[in-house]
């Protein structure tokens, strides 16, 4: 294999990092974001400690960790991590996960592995993010391989085969796990599926049939569960501008918006929690007459859906949300009447902040009350 192939998505290699901090330090645009995120500290000093740092591992506790740790203390009230399974540190996963929050789902989940002396992971991030040469430069010392999004048919084909032969190869000679979203996108109703065209392109690399294909991934399904989501008034703003007009996209503009609100907006209670690894699962399938693709997709996202579904932890909000959108009482014994202020009042808050033209209240709440019960529907569907 020529791994020169993977030169231009890969995260940098450790020997690459002087000249890739070198090149940080001289940028004014970095200097700024550096300044802003840790104001007490002159950029002097941070300049040297990036010098200091020999890995991307180094790099990553020396800043990322710190700077996500703070996040973590002032926005949420707390982090935790379950799993099904004790990791073998000997292997390599791909982290399956629904998607919530652009920089955070994975920002936090390192910081559980590394308070667990376990690997950081990889992290699939679409090139659509990084709007500017520093955060391209960034993403990739934090251990980034990039997703690249703005192709045609026929290069969108080519760039989907190489990234899935950079994972395979990243999973089996690596030995280093991964984590990447079910989906493009956040699903802004909380609406969790896994695309199957994530794992017809997890399937593009690798050797032998596709079933050992997706196997060899070691795919470990990931539940994130935010009892807050701080992007959920500008997710039921994104709908109604959507709903009045069809050509609606957002701009680069409402991306960043979408990353600062997410990173410091309030969560609540944040949890992970991992399912068991399903290779042995995806092995032992056993597919219909002519041994058909998409019904094997079909069945792999399936049994990644039960597992993320199946592990979320829920909140007071979650049932209050179930109760009033569906007009029942069905979950009242699941939260006291205070409970339920408290989240009433937060949604009025959070619906205070959507300032658009014909505002369309009753289906703004609708909204938003789906983004919050839709976790406990597709649960309670089994």
């Amino acid at each position: 294999m020529d791994i020169t192939e993977f030169d231009e998505i890969r995260p940098y290699h450790d020997e690459e990092l002087p000249q890739v901090f070198e090149e940080l330090i001289a940028d004014p645009a970095f200097q700024r974001a550096a300044c802003m995120t840790v104001p007490d500290v002159p950029f002097e000093v941070i300049a040297e400690k990036m010098r200091a740092c020999k890995t991307k591992l180094e790099f990553q506790i020396t800043f990322c960790y710190g700077i996500l740790k703070k996040i973590a203390n002032n926005y949420t009230d707390g982090l935790t991590l379950s799993s099904d399974v004790l990791l073998d540190k000997t292997k390599a996963y791909t982290f399956i996960s629904n998607h919530r929050d652009i920089i955070l789902d994975a920002g936090f989940l390192s910081v559980l592995l590394v308070e667990r002396d376990l690997e950081t992971v990889e992290i699939a991030i679409g090139d659509n993010l990084l709007i500017y040469p520093w955060i391209k430069k960034l993403v990739r010392v934090n251990k980034s391989f990039i997703v690249q999004r703005a192709l045609t048919m026929r290069q969108m084909l080519e760039s989907s085969k190489r990234m899935s032969r950079y994972m395979h190869y990243t999973i089996n000679d690596k030995k280093q796990s991964i984590w990447i979203a079910q989906r493009e996108g956040r699903a802004k109703d909380s609406d969790d599926r896994t695309q199957d065209s994530v794992l017809k392109m997890l399937a593009m690399g690798g050797d032998g049939t596709v079933q050992e294909r997706l196997s060899g991934m070691n795919i470990v399904p990931l539940t994130l569960s935010y009892e807050y989501d701080p992007c959920d008034y500008l997710k039921a703003q994104e709908f109604q501008l959507k709903r009045d007009n069809p050509e609606y996209k957002k701009t680069t503009q409402d991306d960043l918006r979408n990353m600062e609100v997410g990173m410091f907006g309030y969560k609540g209670h944040v949890h992970f929690h991992m399912g068991p690894c399903i290779s042995e699962d995806i092995t032992n399938m056993e597919m219909g007459p002519g041994n058909c693709k998409s019904e094997l997709f079909t069945r792999v996202s399936e049994l990644i859906d039960k597992n993320i579904h199946k592990n979320y932890r829920f909140y007071p909000g979650n049932y209050v949300a179930y109760d009033l959108l569906l007009n029942t009482d069905e979950m009242s014994d699941k939260y006291s009447s205070q409970e339920k202020e408290v989240f009433m009042k937060y949604l009025e808050k959070q619906m205070d902040r959507i300032d658009i033209e014909n505002k369309d209240v009753d289906f703004l709440r609708d909204k938003f009350l789906l983004m919050y019960a839709n976790p406990l529907i597709n649960h309670l569907r089994g």
